[in-house]
């Protein structure tokens, strides 16, 4: 079965440009997809340490369209993402920012919008959201923050798709993006 894996490019000690595996994900058996597999859609540093998993929505949760007929990694699909008492199946974690301190991820489900229009139909006319995981720094371990979220749903001109979320002062090459 394909994997998606995760190359990083980076200077080694000599100054020159490195590459290096850092993360195989197997592919998951699919039906009611556009494609008889589903590959993992990775984002990743050097030297990534599994600290915790969460599932936080996407195509393969429960009750969605998707069936998962073959799974190397889980038992059963996923319960789909629930904040606020309400369902957010539409959408799923695609951009990430770590705070600079390490203790909470930012994540907003956008990633671009034909990828959007094509993948999480629902999120086009529901809006995107953006909200908080929490990262344990001393024990390990990943958790939802229910106290905050963002449904860019709710927005006076109607629904819109928010990509990335930037620190101030911050830019796409800044050291704190994933």
């Amino acid at each position: 079965m394909p994997a998606s894996v995760a190359i990083v490019k980076y200077a080694d000690e000599r100054g020159d440009w490195a590459t290096e595996k850092v993360i195989d994900i197997p592919s998951k058996k699919v039906e009611g997809w556009a494609l008889p597999e589903m590959p993992g859609l990775i984002t990743d540093c050097r030297n990534p340490k599994l600290v915790g998993q969460l599932f936080l929505g996407g195509s393969i949760c429960k009750g969605g369209p998707v069936r998962v007929t073959h799974d190397e990694e889980l038992d059963q699909q996923p319960d789909p993402l629930v904040l606020n008492g309400r369902v957010k199946a539409g959408s799923a974690p695609q951009m990430l920012q770590l705070s600079l301190d390490g203790k909470r991820l930012y994540v907003t489900t956008s990633l671009y919008s034909g990828w959007d229009k094509q993948f999480y139909p629902d999120m086009i006319k529901e809006g995107s959201l953006m909200f908080i995981v929490d990262v344990n720094t001393d024990i390990g371990g990943l958790s939802l923050n229910q106290n905050f979220l963002v449904d860019f749903g709710q927005e006076p001109h109607g629904p819109v798709l928010a990509h990335e979320v930037r620190y101030p002062g911050g830019d796409c090459s800044s050291d704190i993006w994933l």
